[in-house]
């Protein structure tokens, strides 16, 4: 079916636009200064973004036995072996001011009687590092607090209601982006939205899956955007799975966070023992990786898997420590001072995305990249608990002083027309956003072969001609192919990664793929054949 291009209306918001309102779009606004800032969302600004959802907290190394060194490489010992220990070590050494920089912002952390941050331990953590606000209500806090004090800078302007499908480029340098109306009901042609410099803060993957803790527009749809305009794809392969998100109470899963197990919550199978202590000497405490792939194991072994808060009196006081979650027990008739709650793993964070360096540059003139969107090198295959904000703030604080410093040239000619369109009727591939997501969940999810990576790669490209070049589904479908061809390459196990065919590690080593490089991998895929063998081994093996 051929499609006519569409005329693009324009709006030049003149200096830096950022796409995303989550922690790390606001943090980078705010410290750009009294330089004009446009903040575009598709929602509005205090909903939507996965940040507000973040329960653990910020991790940084404030404690009196503490010190960014040890921050540093619990990062490295986690990541298994991909972590940029460079990254690694001014991540945590910038860690306090960007914490000051969230005080002087208005956010309140937990302090105890003699005025002192209240540190907490997450897996893997060698200390008590981790910092909060009111228990598990830190993501909500913060976004608050941020939120409010952007509406009250008058050099930071919102731009909601519009998400954004392909990236403008003319010359090659990226000269803003081509929107469409978030809401799906709306018929309208492509917005031109024009800036001197653009900073992509869009978020993860998750909606990719069908169990996900993610909220809907952590689709992938930045990194498909970055792709067509000839940014690298960095480590797409590496997905966190939380091993304990609440099953059954909807879509994204609410999530039990991991300081539960920190104060003591146990996880039990169905027949109500524990399994950790066995696997792993720090039991629950063990990187998320371990931990998931062990629940994943119970459930098909033993049916279910539950976690226990009645240790050390967790269920007693949870209304008060985790209002949170005491909200969803309530809201769902699950009382846990008498029964295990039940949980799963749920797609919850990439630690892949698109390549940046340490100023947030993503080798696109005129394009950075901040948060779960982008690669940075901290994470590598495997992310400590509660890193993730801490490096939004760290890599904002950057990106914003390097956007002061070398801000592009401006530029009046008109860009390309996009190749990617919007759709104004989404309801259409309902059915085929619904397959994507199984596809995603069943074959690349927390334990991987290549019959189910090759079936999905193929059943990937038919799904990609249904989608027609509409967005969001083409560039959810774009993002969903760069994550299974990773997997498929990556022929080892490794972090969040795991190969049944390929259990053990190999040589460790980045990968990056463009994307003329997926296509080319694309040319060389295996053919399932007629009788389509392939299909059902991969069925027979999820």
């Amino acid at each position: 079916m051929s499609r006519t291009p569409l005329q693009a209306n324009i709006i030049d918001v003149g200096d830096v636009l950022i796409i995303g309102a989550g922690l790390a779009g606001l943090f980078t606004a705010l410290k750009l200064g009294a330089r004009p800032v446009t903040v575009m969302a598709a929602g509005k600004r205090n909903t939507g973004a996965a940040s507000k959802w973040a329960q653990g907290g910020i991790a940084a190394a404030l404690g009196p036995d503490d010190n960014p060194a040890l921050h540093a490489q619990d990062t490295i010992d986690v990541g298994s072996g991909l972590v940029d220990e460079n990254v690694a070590a001014f991540v945590a050494a910038e860690a306090e001011g960007r914490i000051a920089d969230l005080e002087n912002l208005g956010v309140a952390f937990d302090r105890d009687d003699n005025g002192d941050m209240k540190l907490g331990r997450e897996a893997a953590h060698s200390r008590n590092r981790i910092i909060g606000v009111t228990g598990d209500r830190s993501g909500r806090a913060i976004m608050a607090a941020l939120v409010k004090r952007a509406e009250a800078t008058p050099s930071l302007s919102f731009l909601e209601g519009y998400a954004a499908y392909e990236l403008a480029v003319e010359d090659g340098r990226v000269v803003g982006v081509f929107a469409r109306p978030a809401d799906p009901s709306a018929i309208s042609g492509p917005l031109l939205i024009r800036a001197r410099a653009v900073i992509m803060a869009t978020g993860g993957i998750g909606h990719l899956y069908a169990v996900t803790t993610n909220p809907r527009g952590a689709n992938g749809e930045a990194l498909a955007m970055a792709a067509r305009a000839g940014a690298q794809i960095a480590d797409a392969e590496f997905v966190q799975f939380h091993p304990t998100a609440l099953t059954n109470m909807g879509d994204p899963a609410p999530l039990a966070t991991e300081a539960l197990r920190g104060e003591g919550a146990q996880l039990v199978n169905a027949n109500g023992d524990r399994f950790m202590p066995a696997l792993d000497p720090r039991a629950e405490l063990a990187p998320r990786d371990v931990v998931a792939r062990a629940v994943f194991h119970q459930i098909n072994e033993t049916g279910s898997v539950g976690l226990d808060l009645r240790p050390n009196g967790i269920a007693d006081n949870l209304s008060t420590r985790f209002p949170t979650l005491a909200e969803q027990c309530a809201k769902n008739n699950i009382d846990p001072t008498t029964t295990p709650l039940p949980i799963a793993p749920a797609t919850h964070f990439h630690m892949g995305g698109i390549k940046t360096d340490p100023h947030g540059r993503t080798g696109l003139p005129g394009l950075w990249a901040c948060g779960e969107v982008a690669s940075t090198g901290l994470h590598g295959g495997n992310r400590l608990a509660s890193n993730s904000l801490l490096e939004a703030l760290v890599f904002g604080a950057r990106i914003a002083e390097d956007v002061n410093n070398i801000m592009p040239l401006t530029s009046f000619s008109r860009p390309a027309q996009p190749a990617t369109l919007p759709d104004g009727d989404t309801a259409l591939l309902a059915p085929a956003m619904q397959n994507l997501r199984h596809l995603m969940a069943r074959h690349v999810g927390v334990l991987r072969h290549a019959d189910g990576l090759i079936y999905t790669l193929h059943e990937l490209e038919r799904l990609q001609r249904a989608a027609n070049g509409m967005a969001p589904f083409a560039n959810m479908v774009l993002a969903a192919q760069f994550i299974t061809m990773a997997a498929l390459l990556r022929e080892e196990s490794r972090g969040g990664h795991a190969r049944s065919d390929f259990p053990t590690k190999a040589a460790a080593a980045h990968s990056v793929l463009t994307l003329r490089s997926l296509n080319d991998a694309y040319d060389n895929l295996p053919t399932l054949n007629k009788t389509f063998a392939a299909a059902a081994q991969a069925e027979q093996r999820a």
